[in-house]
């Protein structure tokens, strides 16, 4: 049964929010309901919000992560290990693993993982722009950190024989106390920041499986 609107502004505003993910047209239109009752400054500076991150927000040109500036805050740092990347899946990834405060290197965002059945191949992903990083003397060591998943344990391999030929480099995999299946941004802090510090070489988590 359609749901009967006595607006045509509010229907189209619900029918916005309706395409984000997660969110139904039930609560769509409780979130329009309660936008239309805020004060107006507080909705401009709403929108306002929304218009200058999608028109000015960039992607770092070193490790691909969302940044106000060409390069990111963490590749900027000089602080941070240059030599050690850990290779995620997305921007979010980044969040979850700062935030276990065990991780003081750099990363490079692939923008998804392998995935046959979505068309996503290698060729989509910030793969190369990865191997062009690994080829620095500078680096030392890759960790994947892609979720315990089929797609992940795809991309984990292809990107491994990308990088066999960088004898200087090691390339190692966060443990399995992230849970096959899991997502690394469902994963708890204290679990995926344990899985971080007792990360095996790649070879030896590929013998295993």
């Amino acid at each position: 049964m359609n749901q009967s609107y006595p607006s045509q502004l509010l229907e189209n505003a619900v029918n916005e929010f309706a395409k984000l993910p997660g969110i139904g047209r039930k609560t769509a239109l409780r979130l329009v309901l309660y936008l239309i009752r805020q004060d107006k400054n507080q909705v401009d500076s709403f929108a306002e919000a929304m218009i200058k991150l999608r028109n000015d927000v960039k992607y770092c040109s070193i490790c691909r992560n969302i940044s106000d500036d060409d390069i990111c805050n963490i590749c900027a740092n000089p602080g941070r290990d240059s030599k050690t990347i850990c290779v995620v899946e997305n921007v979010k990834d980044v969040m979850v693993i700062e935030n276990t405060l065990q991780y003081k290197g750099l990363y490079h965002v692939l923008g998804g993982i392998i995935s046959p059945m979505e068309g996503i191949g290698p060729g989509d992903l910030e793969i190369d722009s990865l191997v062009k990083r690994a080829a620095s003397e500078n680096v030392e060591e890759i960790i994947l950190a892609l979720s315990a998943t089929m797609e992940g344990d795809t991309t984990n391999f292809y990107i491994f024989r990308k990088l066999s030929g960088f004898h200087h480099l090691k390339v190692s995999i966060i443990a399995r106390g992230v849970s096959i299946g899991d997502e690394l941004e469902y994963t708890d802090e204290i679990t995926l920041g344990r899985s971080i510090v007792n990360r095996t070489l790649f070879n030896d988590s590929f013998k295993s499986l």
